[in-house]
């Protein structure tokens, strides 16, 4: 019951509004307050969130992205969002076209757009969203329990938030994320009043 007030009240906000959107950075990318700067190992990185009870969280953006714009202009920054994520998502950026050293679970070393292309992603923004224990061996792509190519609109990116904080990818009621989703849109279409 908790967990159906919490997530109600999220829900619920999502009309209340949006708060700043994030400033760019030297390298053109959106920075918000809830990103972290590691030094991109990625296994270390997992321990630190596992650590703050968080999950991790891998979004590759681009310079110029229109769509990176939509989501921390539009999404992101609405408070409800922002504060899901805040608390319950170590986020890591990561630049499609970066040079950065990026420690894969597997153990390769690779350049942040070395990586992207061995993880085959081709738009911007993608959130890998990654589970609590990866198995050695397994890259990020091949671990991660869901992915998210492009931008969504705030109720669409809450409800995968939500879902994949839930472990939802995981229960055996036969409820995949659309079907979540689409039981979400119409809770939130019979609480609206006529």
């Amino acid at each position: 019951m908790p967990r159906l007030l919490t997530t109600l009240a999220l829900l619920l906000g999502l009309a209340a509004g949006t708060t700043t959107a994030a400033e760019l950075g030297d390298d053109g990318l959106h920075k918000t307050d809830w990103m972290r700067d590691t030094f991109k190992d990625l296994r270390e990185d997992l321990d630190e969130a596992n650590a703050e009870g968080k999950r991790l969280a891998l979004i590759f953006e681009q310079r110029g992205c229109i769509y990176c714009t939509k989501m921390h202009t539009e999404v992101f920054p609405r408070p409800e969002i922002a504060e899901f994520i805040s608390q319950n998502y170590f986020v890591l950026q990561l630049n499609l076209h970066g040079d950065l050293e990026v420690t894969d679970f597997d153990g390769e070393v690779l350049s942040e757009k070395q990586m992207a292309r061995k993880w085959g992603l081709l738009f911007t923004p993608t959130i890998l969203f990654l589970p609590e224990d990866v198995p050695e061996g397994l890259s990020a792509q091949q671990a991660a329990v869901a992915i998210m190519p492009g931008a969504f609109e705030a109720a669409t990116t809450l409800d995968l938030l939500v879902w994949v904080h839930e472990n939802r990818y995981d229960t055996t009621d036969g409820e995949d994320f659309q079907r979540y989703h689409a039981r979400r849109i119409e809770e939130r279409k019979s609480t609206k009043a006529p």
